[in-house]
């Protein structure tokens, strides 16, 4: 073909199709989901061929069982319940780091008669999700040189801040730093959070996206984490201009609770969420298996990979 042809053909070829993705999220759009969500106002993902289709589940439970089931291409998931998910057989493997630091936090009234972990013997604790939640209270009043029986347990639910600001438990387990702490400061209550990997639980990923090993497109996937990752840059390079973006996008979510949370939440999302930190992973497989909560040691490629790589 002469130049001039080749020019022109470039010039009228036909785009071709985006990909179609769908990405079911954990929970209602919120700041966690920050790069996502510039990735897809600032036209990354479209950049990358790809048309995603963002969504919030009915139940926070289902978006890892909608995958595994082929009913979504990607779910934002948590890595400490991935480990237990993937030992239960359910098809699924980390491609992405999305906020890369423990989010939940022992919460306890700053002015309240807890101050350490010690002081919660004899003491009621709330907490959301049984099993993977009371591990980490085990597991942290162990270091205080506490058991599970010196504590009482109760599932509050999802009502974790009112049940710690009207009395109902001592302290709270599960709740996220960097919303209900906030929460609590905008409801008059000063909230203080002992810290989980600073008490005994080994460092992990809060937010993962996760995809089905059996059924995923690793091309399409390193694109969607190659954009998220663009997402995530430009949210530390332009923090305003990305929670202007935010904003207009989701305009419900334009209040105080909302802004100090995309504040305390800036500096933990991962600015490489391709890449696995391996003993991270390990040493969290480990920790399951001394707590009993699963018998056998997975390799980390069964659980984690990095899809661009």
């Amino acid at each position: 073909m002469k130049p001039a042809a080749l020019v022109l053909a470039l010039l009228t070829a036909t785009p071709a199709a985006a990909q179609d993705l769908s990405l079911m999220l954990d929970w209602f759009v919120n700041p966690d989901h920050a790069p996502i969500i510039v990735a897809q106002e600032k036209g990354f993902f479209a950049e990358a061929g790809l048309r995603v289709e963002i969504a919030a589940p009915a139940d926070p439970a289902d978006p890892p069982r909608m995958l595994a089931s082929g009913q979504v291409d990607l779910a934002v998931g948590y890595q400490p319940q991935l480990h237990l998910q993937v030992h239960e057989g359910l098809p699924l493997i980390r491609v992405a780091t999305l906020v890369a630091t423990p989010l939940n936090c022992l919460t306890v009234l700053a002015d309240g008669p807890v101050q350490s972990i010690a002081d919660l013997k004899g003491r009621k604790v709330g907490y959301s999700v049984p099993g993977m939640e009371t591990a980490l209270m085990g597991a942290m009043l162990d270091k205080a040189g506490l058991t599970i029986d010196d504590v009482e347990l109760v599932n509050v639910g999802w009502s974790l801040s009112p049940a710690l600001m009207t009395g109902q438990v001592d302290a709270t387990l599960g709740g996220f730093r960097n919303f209900e702490m906030t929460q609590m400061r905008l409801e008059g209550a000063e909230g203080r959070c002992l810290f989980v990997e600073e008490h005994g639980i080994p460092a992990y990923d809060e937010l993962i996206v996760l995809a089905n090993p059996k059924t995923m497109d690793p091309g399409a996937i390193a694109r969607f984490v190659a954009a998220m990752e663009r997402g995530a840059q430009y949210i530390l390079n332009h923090p305003d201009e990305a929670w202007a973006l935010f904003r207009d996008a989701y305009p419900e979510l334009d209040d105080e609770l909302n802004r100090q949370a995309w504040a305390a939440t800036l500096p933990r999302f991962s600015q490489s969420p391709g890449a696995v930190d391996h003993g991270r992973y390990a040493r969290f497989e480990s920790f399951l298996r001394d707590a009993g909560l699963i018998d056998s040691i997975l390799p980390v490629s069964a659980l984690a990979t990095d899809p661009g790589a």
